[in-house]
């Protein structure tokens, strides 16, 4: 009895221990764009922070960086195929892995920020290959294929969601007729659950997990709906269409972009698209169950540059009017902008860090009456469009554009 009694605790002590691994990942350690970094420059020179190194051979792509306390991992398109890169911190490339077939029709490249946790890394491809890869080899441990393997599909520009994974589940959205959502056993590849949706095609979006006292609660988009689901078992909770659009008449442009996360606090779930409702809030019940809408502001069309809440605030981008601005989260009005482009915004130290898509950095102060820019620099490396989000890491700003990507040193001296 005894002996069974010491093997459940030490079963228990290493459940504990793989739930609390520290996990890298799409816009920082929460997902909601903010990085707990101090002691960072609060002004630029005129020709930017320094640039610490650069690498242009990361191939084609979109998908930011994640980067862990020594190594950082970004995927890339080379000849068609997907490759995770992994770099030390200072630039040295040490190993590069094929993960598949990558996105190579419209705005061809890797899309998607890989995830890290523990020794384990997760990256999927703009077709829906999907690879669990060993952070210290580059090994392969298990791959799938969602078109192949879940009946996937994909919409315009490919899948683009960052693996979000919980314990001992990793969640994708292969969007298919039955398999809209699941969730795999991220060490074997195992599918535990899944969840059929609305029927919808995949949508841009990394899914967010809302952590309640009665269940956890995954929220991510398909096409045209925000889904609710008990990540525990695969249950669909409630659903958030895009302008009641009836299925026949839904055409692109019409609710279909959601490639910002959401984000939840409070008992509230914010989110923000490029069309569909755009900007709104809900009001979700104490056991997961129910939402309700706060409101909703049609006006803040921002694509897929992300947001940030401080305070009682979210500080976003107007993708048609190339603005920068802030919006009171009680009722979703504008109270400052700020003109310095469309673009993606993440925040650090008390200062937000917008890249814009004409290659532009800016550093802002933010305040819901009047943000102030501290300094701006210009990125001349690279290739194609400037779409990427930043990361900050220890205290250094990692930019991807196109093939290159730079590290440039913000911290004080």
């Amino acid at each position: 009895m005894k002996t069974r009694f010491s093997i459940l605790a030490i079963l228990l002590v290493l459940a504990l221990h793989a739930g609390a691994q520290t996990v890298a990942q799409w816009r920082g350690p929460a997902r909601d764009g903010k990085y707990n970094e101090t002691n960072l420059l609060t002004s630029w020179p005129a020709e930017g922070p320094a640039l610490m190194w650069k690498t242009e051979e990361i191939g084609n792509g979109y998908a930011s960086p994640t980067v862990t306390s020594n190594r950082l991992y970004i995927a890339g398109e080379i000849d068609t195929a997907g490759y995770l890169f992994a770099f030390d911190l200072k630039g040295k490339l040490i190993w590069k892995t094929n993960y598949g077939k990558e996105w190579v029709a419209s705005y061809e490249g890797a899309r998607c920020a890989p995830t890290v946790v523990g020794d384990l890394i997760y990256v999927c491809s703009g077709l829906g290959n999907v690879a669990c890869i060993e952070a210290k080899s580059g090994a392969i441990k298990w791959s799938a294929d969602m078109r192949r393997d879940f009946h996937g599909r994909f919409t315009m520009f490919g899948h683009a969601e960052s693996s979000l994974v919980e314990r001992e589940k990793v969640f994708l959205v292969p969007g298919g007729a039955d398999t809209s959502v699941l969730a795999m056993n991220r060490f074997t590849g195992k599918v535990l659950w899944t969840c059929k949706g609305h029927n919808d095609l995949p949508g841009y979006n990394s899914p967010y997990l809302i952590r309640l006292k009665e269940r956890n609660v995954l929220v991510t988009f398909t096409n045209y709906t925000m889904l609710g689901i008990d990540a525990e078992t695969g249950e669909l909770l409630w659903t958030h269409d895009q302008d009641n659009i009836p299925l026949a008449e839904r055409k692109p442009g019409n609710g279909d972009t959601h490639s910002n996360t959401v984000y939840f606090e409070d008992g509230f779930i914010y989110y923000i698209a490029g069309d569909g409702n755009c900007a709104v809030k809900l009001s979700l019940s104490d056991d997961g169950r129910k939402i309700t809408q706060v409101w909703r502001n049609k006006a803040i069309d921002n694509y897929m540059g992300g947001f940030v809440k401080l305070g009682n605030y979210l500080y976003t981008c107007l993708s048609e009017k190339r603005q920068l601005v802030c919006l009171d989260a009680s009722n979703g009005q504008v109270t400052d902008s700020l003109k310095c482009g469309a673009g993606s915004v993440i925040f650090a130290d008390n200062l937000l860090y917008y890249y814009n898509q004409r290659g532009e950095v800016k550093l802002v102060k933010p305040d819901p009456k009047k943000m102030e820019l501290l300094g701006s620099f210009k990125v001349t490396a690279g290739t194609k469009e400037h779409f990427s989000h930043p990361v900050i890491s220890d205290g250094v700003f990692y930019i991807r554009h196109g093939k290159a990507l730079m590290a440039y040193d913000i911290r004080k001296k």
